[in-house]
């Protein structure tokens, strides 16, 4: 299998991962609404409302990430490196790349060695609570191919000296 092809997997297997997160944005949404509006009406919140948001939220946050990282949709800082030469630029970015690798991959790690051995439940609906560690590390790891992606992109750069 050659890499394009490898890479476009990724990047396919990314945005699906992130349409799944996305598709909980509306049921969060409504569990909000339907919560907010009982709360206030009838003074009779939905029990449990609060955890299924936190587990939807980390959902939603955790699925996304990888893609976001694919369209260059995270905060950066480039008021410093936009005034280097396209060479050192692209050093930089090997390097913040590589100190992200690493970093990702510690949480990858841990993810799932907490992810396994949880065995803790919510304190109201009793919803396991492994799934959710466990996808810190699937998440992560998405994430950690898709700062490999942009690792090799930095070394086409530095290669062809281009911005």
């Amino acid at each position: 299998m050659e890499w394009g092809e490898v890479k476009k997997g990724i990047r396919r297997i990314n945005y699906v991962v992130c349409a799944a997160g996305m598709a909980m944005i509306l049921p969060l949404m409504l569990l909000t609404f339907a919560d907010v509006m009982l709360r206030g009406f009838f003074n009779k919140p939905i029990p449990g409302s609060f955890e299924i948001s936190q587990y939807i939220l980390a959902i939603f946050i955790l699925l996304g990430a990888a893609y976001t990282q694919q369209v260059k949709g995270h905060v950066g800082v480039d008021f410093v490196t936009s005034r280097l030469s396209p060479r050192l630029r692209a050093c930089c970015e090997i390097l913040t790349t590589l100190l992200s690798l690493f970093i990702i991959a510690i949480v990858v790690w841990q993810g799932w060695v907490e992810g396994i051995a949880e065995k803790a439940v919510s304190d109201q609906l009793r919803i396991p609570q492994y799934p959710f560690r466990v996808l810190v590390a699937v998440g992560g790891f998405l994430l950690w191919l898709e700062l490999l992606i942009d690792l090799f992109g930095s070394f086409g750069k530095l290669r062809r000296n281009e911005p």
